[in-house]
């Protein structure tokens, strides 16, 4: 079985295209029933999109990288010429790492951030959902969480890190000498939402609002922090009413566009305004930023923030990384022993495929033995007799066969397989 992983993430490609492939969680199934008919000898898939990445997991019986860079930039409308020099194709091994440092925190914009493995979790349990994960691929995933448990518990990879939603309250600070008096707009409510407005909260803001497309989700996180909440139609008209705007929805489109923040400046008096846009695609028109009066930031403008303490962080990322490898070596060996030529599994399968056979035999024949009257004891003795001759049977010939080498590297297999009682007792 080959594994493979194909992906475009916040290193290898801009904001701009990244948001191209932002693979809502509803649409997950009918991207992977599609990548799986396009795919000739793919078995199982899994598809982990978000803000920052957008990679796909296949495992069939041949690597089918090239084929899966067409499907990814069909899916977009894209040339795949264009879209390979933003990607990222791994194999087995080298697949398996890039999924255990993703799980981990490792490969994160905002290094050891614990939101991924939950990202990743839910792409598991769609594409179980989908009918589009195997064993392979549940072994692959399961062990990256196991390792990403690991990694979490036994080092500090977390532990110096900023969050996206503290690096936003730290740059509001540059911008405003007193958060106590800034009315803060939160457009969505996820989970990037959530953890923003919780941080926002603790300066203890002049006002805020949550704009959610359904009220009943947004009244439910606004009630959290005492604020109030509105419709996203109502946005336009009241976006002048906030110093600092936080965005982060699922939508395809902007919600705000260059017009509507225009509009809001001219009646703010051009008193500056402070956004953030955390959603891919962009929730936020990207001409706005070149308004003077507003200081528009993106998830990758705030990659140098949330990147401080680095060398606070190298003794743990090199203790996860040791973690890490040891994964990687315990899901090659199980890959290994499955394969089909080289393989421990196969081969253990076809013993225990020839032990039910032979058992079946005498099974059958002691049957037909107690139907004509046969003495039970004699029956059972005759039952044992006849499975062990034939499980004994092709050893006792090797020992008889060969040179005198051949017999005596059998002899110590067999002492090896079938004196081990004897050889503990003499220890």
């Amino acid at each position: 079985m080959a594994v493979w992983t194909l992906g475009i993430n916040h290193n290898t490609a801009p904001l701009d295209v990244r948001g191209k492939f932002a693979f809502a969680m509803d649409q997950i199934a009918p991207h992977l029933n599609g990548l799986r008919q396009s795919l000739q000898r793919t078995r199982e898939a899994a598809i982990v999109s978000t803000c920052n990445r957008t990679e796909i997991y296949c495992a069939g019986e041949s690597h089918e990288l090239e084929p899966t860079l067409h499907w990814l930039a069909h899916s977009a409308g894209l040339n795949a010429d264009a879209l390979r020099s933003h990607t990222y194709g791994l194999k087995d091994g080298l697949a398996a790492r890039h999924a255990f440092r993703v799980a981990s925190g490792l490969d994160s914009m905002v290094l050891g951030e614990p939101q991924i493995l939950g990202q990743m979790k839910d792409a598991v349990r769609a594409a179980e959902e989908a009918g589009a994960l195997g064993t392979t691929l549940s072994q692959l995933f399961q062990r990256s969480f196991a390792v990403a448990k690991e990694v979490r518990t036994s080092t500090e990879i977390g532990a110096h890190s900023i969050s996206m939603a503290a690096a936003a309250v730290r740059l509001a600070g540059n911008l405003f000498e007193d958060l106590g008096k800034v009315k803060v707009l939160f457009v969505g409510a996820g989970e990037m939402i959530e953890l923003c407005a919780t941080h926002f909260a603790a300066k203890s803001p002049k006002h805020m609002a949550i704009a959610n497309r359904t009220l009943e989700r947004g009244e439910k996180l606004a009630s959290r922090f005492g604020g109030e909440v509105m419709r996203l139609a109502d946005l336009p008209e009241r976006l002048h009413e906030f110093d600092a705007v936080v965005s982060c929805t699922a939508s395809t489109l902007p919600i705000i566009g260059l017009g509507a923040v225009e509009r809001a400046l001219k009646k703010r008096r051009h008193r500056p305004m402070f956004m953030v846009d955390l959603a891919v695609p962009r929730d936020i028109e990207p001409e706005v930023k070149a308004l003077e009066d507003v200081y528009l930031y993106t998830v990758d403008d705030l990659a140098s923030v949330v990147q401080t303490a680095q060398a606070n962080r190298q003794a743990a990322v090199a203790q996860a990384e040791a973690i890490i490898d040891a994964g990687v070596q315990s899901f090659m060996h199980w890959m290994d022993q499955r394969h089909p030529e080289h393989g421990v599994v196969p081969l253990i399968r076809q013993i225990q495929d020839q032990a039910d056979v032979w058992r079946a035999i005498e099974l059958d024949r002691a049957r037909k033995r107690l139907a004509t009257g046969e003495d039970i004891d004699t029956v059972l003795d005759a039952l044992s007799r006849g499975l062990a001759q034939k499980m004994l049977h092709g050893t006792l010939a090797e020992l008889r066969a060969g040179d005198a080498e051949t017999r005596e590297q059998t002899a110590r297999t067999a002492s090896r397989l079938f004196l081990r009682s004897q050889s503990k007792n003499s220890l």
